[in-house]
């Protein structure tokens, strides 16, 4: 049995990663002044930020029902199944879309509900690889990532409330209030939403609030304290540089955990929330 596994954009796997992995990424669509462009395809992350930066009206899509069917038809000519990781349910209905789409494959595919994004859908598409590979089934497949699809966390601190304020998240006098008081607001997306979490005065107290509900999740939640059976992540919005120096300070406060991957936020969540972010995330490892 060979079995294809179908994710989008929003993981963070570029186009040419997804070669290297077996894995084949959906490019998600967004309508920039009236323009169509494709992430990683016509759209790279500096022409993202530098629209996002210009004042460019930016808006978000789900990739066509012709193009998901298009990539499942090419892989079903060399596999026998597919797995398909659209982005959480929550924050898209690409997955409602997917589930439609698949009622005319007499279950050859499976659409999971993951409720995960960026660099913990990412994991996702990886812990599907890697069981495909053992020789589970795409239905064991789905069955596996949906009953886990809880044990991840994103905690995101923001460098700046203009871009909440202008996708109607929060109110012209909070964002004013917040920048008048240097306010860097740390959100969270535990399964399908993006959620406020907390407020700091400073980038340092941010990260510190961050580690302290990372180090708290993987404790309470997924009982290991010391990392080593959970998958740490640093996401960021075109701040690759604080992103690196958080890496060591993460490393510091959790020294047995394995290898920290360090990748630009999806552009799905970074057109809501601007450059400057610095987000981290955990997953527990599959056992």
């Amino acid at each position: 049995m060979k079995t294809a596994i179908v994710t989008d954009s929003n993981s963070g796997i570029t186009q040419m990663q997804a070669g290297e992995l077996g894995i084949s990424v959906l490019p998600m669509p967004f309508m920039i002044d009236g323009e169509d462009h494709y992430e990683d395809i016509d759209l790279t992350q500096k022409e993202f930020y530098e629209k996002l930066k210009e004042g460019s009206e930016i808006s978000t899509s789900q990739p066509s029902p012709e193009s998901v069917m298009k990539l499942w038809d090419e892989l079903l000519r060399t596999h026998d199944q597919i797995v398909h990781i659209p982005m959480s349910s929550g924050l898209s209905s690409s997955y409602e879309t997917a589930v439609l789409l698949a009622e005319d494959y007499e279950g050859k595919v499976e659409v999971v509900n993951n409720q995960r994004i960026s660099v913990t859908q990412r994991q996702s598409a990886l812990d599907a690889k890697a069981m495909a590979e053992q020789g589970k089934t795409a239905a064991e497949i789905r069955e596996y990532l949906e009953a886990t699809r809880f044990d991840s966390s994103i905690y995101i601190m923001l460098d700046t409330l203009k871009y909440l304020k202008k996708g109607g998240r929060i109110t012209p006098a909070a964002a004013a209030l917040g920048t008048l008081l240097r306010l860097k607001p740390v959100l969270q997306i535990q399964g399908e939403k993006l959620d406020a979490f907390a407020k700091a005065r400073t980038v340092k107290q941010a990260k510190n609030i961050m580690i302290t509900a990372i180090a708290h999740d993987m404790e309470q939640r997924f009982g290991d304290k010391t990392g080593r059976t959970i998958h740490l992540f640093i996401a960021h919005t075109e701040n690759e540089e604080a992103a690196l120096e958080l890496k060591e300070e993460l490393r510091e406060a959790f020294p047995e955990t394995g290898e920290i991957l360090v990748d630009p936020l999806s552009l799905s969540v970074s057109c809501h929330i601007g450059p400057g972010a610095l987000a981290i995330a955990c997953a527990k490892a599959m056992e």
